[in-house]
């Protein structure tokens, strides 16, 4: 036998059925200490002084025991594309897995409430390929997403890519970033709304209790719409001032500038009432951040944050959609609160004016729609040359969430990152592989396992699969290219 061949023999034995599935195992190859016995004895095996002139098979065994049998990368290829659609986690999340020829197996989370089909659809594309080329197939894939939901993706299929990497390499994400400027990762979290503002302020306070030191707080001006005198125009659009819904023509479906709702002078003391009842709760001390205020225009808007100005917030999110990026200015340049945007931007592409023109104090990115793991870092390197910090916004199951993590212990300009499973009792059950809880005392810990460093619980995933749906069912129907996808003449 050539020592190509044992080699070659090596690695069959390391893909093929001696090992399991997880990233950790190794195969049954005799160690050192059987080999130096056997050698000591005499009896079939090398002796030391002819450890070079020994079986070809033997000198492999024995000079590379300890080398990395998880894979062999340059041999990786994507065999396998499917989806598990998990509801209530807290919202519905459809999660990824490419499996490959080495028995190895990649996890990513499309956005919450996406559609699973966005990932489905970039099957043809990565059949064959070698995951570890993650930033090569992420390119050609870019074009497949979009803002929003569309970016979920491309954005669930590269953070399975990255840790499909991590598990074939052993090592953890962040290390194949750079490495890690941290390993405890920051959470920030919020609560259920309340229309009687003290009742609000008892829940944020239920949650510094329970460890968390960031804290968020929604607060739409539908809180408000049914005390008189509190809202202009808002009777164009009945009783319903929901800000999510997919009616169209809805007030949920229509931009904030085009709504023409207006907070009133009592409006805005009503809006205040809520965050001064949190912040007498829970104190100074803790960041709070304000989100979902309502659909209205720039001028609304500079009014409500001067109105809450004293109370010290963290943040404004989303005051009126990302892409208007010099009405963002505008209110900017005019308040005494940081403004924030960036959830539903997809690609570091969305964000360069926003970052370039200081239309915003912050930017935050959600990784399963900018793109995944390594644009989120991009992203947060292109805002810190600006003197720009970035939270990270998050709201689906652990996979997901360790991929924001592993991307924010990579990034030094990181702030926070939201944790969204506050109310979900089996959340962390639905994963193996590191200490529970995931979240502790508003932290989650990190570790040196490979990948995203988590596994999939069969059973507790399939307790909670949205209705209708199998656990990673065959997808054969997504394995031929029906277009041709160069975007260049």
């Amino acid at each position: 036998m050539s020592q190509e061949d044992a080699e070659k023999n090596v690695g069959e034995k390391s893909a093929h059925g001696e090992r399991g599935a997880g990233a950790g195992e190794r195969p049954a190859l005799r160690g050192r200490r059987d080999v130096l016995k056997t050698a000591a004895a005499g009896v079939g095996g090398l002796s030391l002084g002819a450890l070079a002139f020994g079986p070809v098979d033997e000198q492999v065994a024995f000079t590379s025991q300890k080398v990395s049998r998880a894979s062999r990368p340059s041999e990786l290829k994507i065999t396998d594309v499917r989806v598990a659609v998990l509801d209530g986690v807290p919202f519905r999340s459809p999660i990824v897995r490419i499996d490959t020829n080495q028995g190895i197996h990649g996890y990513g989370e499309v956005r919450d409430d996406a559609d699973k089909r966005y990932a489905l659809e970039l099957k043809s594309r990565l059949l064959g390929e070698n995951p570890c080329n993650v930033e090569m197939l992420f390119k050609r894939l870019k074009q497949f997403g979009g803002d929003g939901r569309r970016g979920g993706g491309v954005s669930g299929v590269e953070m399975a890519l990255w840790d499909l990497a991590g598990k074939a390499y052993e090592v953890p994400v962040y290390q194949l970033l750079g490495g890690a400027y941290r390993k405890k990762v920051r959470l920030y979290t919020d609560t259920t709304e309340s229309k009687k503002p003290e009742e609000y302020g008892k829940r944020m306070k239920e949650r510094v209790e329970k460890g968390f030191t960031f804290l968020k707080m929604d607060l739409g001006i539908e809180l408000i719409q049914k005390i008189p005198g509190t809202l202009t125009g808002a009777g164009l659009w009945g009783d319903n001032l929901e800000q999510y819904n997919d009616k169209p023509g809805s007030y949920g479906q229509t931009e904030h500038p085009f709504t023409q709702v207006q907070l009133t002078d009592k409006g805005l003391e009503e809006m205040a009432k809520f965050v001064e009842a949190v912040r007498d709760s829970v104190g100074y001390d803790i960041p709070l951040g304000m989100d979902h205020t309502g659909h209205f225009g720039v001028s609304t808007a500079i009014r409500l944050a001067k109105r809450l100005e004293e109370y010290n917030l963290a943040w404004l999110e989303d005051l009126i959609p990302w892409h208007y990026t010099d009405q963002w200015k505008e209110i900017t340049s005019k308040v005494n609160v940081p403004t924030m945007t960036g959830e539903d931007i997809y690609g570091i592409e969305g964000f360069r004016a926003l970052i370039e023109k200081e239309a915003v104090d912050l930017v935050q990115p959600d990784p399963a729609t900018a793109g995944g793991i390594l644009e989120t870092k991009k992203i947060g390197d292109y805002a810190q040359q600006h003197g720009m910090a970035m939270p990270l916004h998050y709201a689906g199951s652990p996979i997901g969430a360790m991929a924001a993590a592993h991307a924010a212990a990579a990034t030094e300009n990181f702030v926070a990152l939201e944790y969204h499973a506050a109310d979900v009792s089996w959340w962390d059950s639905l994963v193996s592989g590191m200490d529970k809880p995931l979240q502790k005392d508003g932290f989650y810990t990190l570790t040196d396992r490979p990948g995203l460093g988590l596994e999939l619980v069969e059973d507790a995933v399939k307790e909670h699969l949205e209705k209708g749906e199998k656990y990673f069912a065959p997808t054969p129907e997504w394995n031929k290219r029906r277009s041709h996808d160069r975007t260049w003449s």
